[in-house]
């Protein structure tokens, strides 16, 4: 019902007409660049603005409250701030990949979003790999952490870099084979694919308990490779000041500070995208009328609520359970989740092959 191709078409068409075949290409990517980039600050802000009152409300407290009706500016007076505080220099460290760094995380989050299908029609690319290229991009991230950690000349940055390294390195394995056992079922890694085969069902209904394993397990390493809590040995504060960003300030602090959030969201857009049929809308067996009801309500209202769901439970996580320890942080993913996933792959690949889904 609302398709957003024969939308996309036409500014495609309309470019063609006005400009030559080079620069109809490059005035896209402008235009697609800065939607982009504008989509990722206010989402960031107001990420920023959620976990403030979610965790505030969790544990008995006000959070913003005062700049802003309900303390809605509190973000942009942040951001404000940390534009206009001074970017210290660091004696003996490597100017050039101290002052890349940040740009590289912030760089690798952006092209992750890119290929993110917010509704049909409404993706800037649509990959046939689409499940392995934001695997490969989101995990470049941790080089501008590793690169962060050992320019900056401080033995706390090194320690915080490494072990983002490491956990990182570790839950993207989990994360990989959870999604490939929804890849079982779809037959596809091509995300547009994905969702089509979400028409009759989503996944993690379709696919009994076994998908909804694989969405337990992903939930779980998904908030661990982005260094939230309880996974944020990166930056114990008790242990490492503030881990590999510690000699960071103002905007170069933001863009990790704000990298983190727009992986959370994208963490949670992949959730949403493969286990939870992406755009589209929640029906039920035999009830027509329910289910006309429910798709005449957009599709990215759908897509934005099951993210916000998704990224609810990331939040309710960090605010729940206390830090882990390093040595048990890495435990639960060799000793426990990665064999888990691995048996749990097995099964769905016997009841693919059975056919004995949904």
């Amino acid at each position: 019902m609302y398709d957003f191709t024969s939308f996309v078409d036409a500014i495609s068409g309309y470019l063609q007409a006005t400009f030559s075949g080079f620069w109809a290409g490059v005035v896209s990517m402008l235009l697609l660049g800065m939607v982009i980039l504008m989509f990722y600050a206010f989402l960031g802000l107001f990420l920023v603005y959620a976990e403030r009152k979610i965790c505030a409300r969790m544990q008995n407290r006000i959070g913003p409250n005062r700049v802003g009706p309900m303390g809605l500016f509190q973000t942009i007076a942040d951001l404000i701030k940390l534009l206009l505080k001074e970017l210290i220099y660091i004696r003996n460290a490597d100017s050039f990949l101290f002052n890349i760094a940040p740009f590289i995380v912030i760089v690798a989050s952006i092209m992750a979003i890119g290929s993110i299908p917010f509704a049909k029609g409404l993706q800037a690319i649509d990959l046939n790999i689409g499940v392995l290229y934001i695997l490969a991009i989101s995990s470049m991230g941790v080089i501008g952490i590793l690169i962060a950690g050992w320019a900056s000349n401080s033995k706390y940055s090194v320690i915080g870099a490494m072990r983002s390294g490491a956990q990182v390195i570790s839950y993207e394995l989990s994360v990989g084979l959870a999604l490939l056992c929804m890849i079982v079922f779809a037959g596809s890694m091509q995300l547009s694919e994905i969702i089509s085969s979400q028409e009759d069902g989503w996944w993690i209904f379709k696919g009994h308990i076994p998908a909804l394993i694989a969405f337990v397990i992903y939930l779980i390493a998904g908030t661990a490779e982005t260094n939230r809590g309880p996974f944020d040995l990166a930056e114990a504060e008790s242990e490492l000041t503030a881990g590999f960003h510690t000699e960071y300030s103002g905007i170069k602090f933001a863009f990790f500070f704000l990298a983190e959030y727009m992986n959370m969201f994208i963490i949670a857009a992949i959730a949403t995208t493969i286990f939870l049929g992406g755009w589209l809308p929640f029906h039920l067996y035999n009830l027509e009328g329910f289910n006309r009801i429910m798709d005449f309500v957009p599709p990215i209202f759908w897509f934005f609520g099951k993210t916000a769901f998704v990224v609810y439970l990331m939040m309710w996580f960090k605010w729940t359970f206390p830090r882990l320890r390093i040595d048990q942080l890495l435990t639960l993913e060799w000793k426990y989740l990665l064999p888990l996933n691995l048996m749990n792959l097995l099964v769905i690949a016997f009841l693919t092959l059975m056919q004995w889904h949904f």
